[in-house]
């Protein structure tokens, strides 16, 4: 399986926890490594993430951004800050391209002004 379906099996299980409230851990159950460590960890960091994408969300409140936006906006802050092998811009264009697929016309456009504000801010 390639990195880009496990990124999206990230995405989804992030985002059924949310919407479900089920167990992260029962959602990952079959997973890949990598699948799991990504949900994990964007989970896990959280409040972080969600205060990145708070900041650079321009007039939208959190609670406002569609559940499926903000797991990929996690997913993708999570890998281009923390994952030491993954560069940013592919972090951002796997986001991007997820967004493009699952999400309404709009969201690419948001998604990627988010994460590129978001990473080119200085630490």
């Amino acid at each position: 399986m390639r990195r880009s379906e496990q990124r999206r099996d990230a995405v989804f299980a992030l985002y059924q926890h949310e919407v479900t409230g089920r167990p992260l851990a029962d959602l990952l159950d079959d997973s890949k490594p990598f699948t799991r460590e990504l949900a994990e960890s964007a989970d896990a960091n959280r409040a972080e993430l969600d205060d990145l994408i708070g900041r650079h969300a321009k007039g939208w409140a959190l609670e406002r951004i569609a559940p499926l936006e903000r797991s990929i906006l996690r997913v993708a802050l999570q890998e281009a800050l923390h994952s030491e092998d993954v560069p940013a811009e592919v972090a951002i264009d796997e986001a991007v391209e997820l967004s493009k697929e699952y999400c309404g016309a709009d969201a690419p456009g948001f998604v990627n002004g988010i994460l590129g504000a978001a990473v080119g801010e200085p630490a």
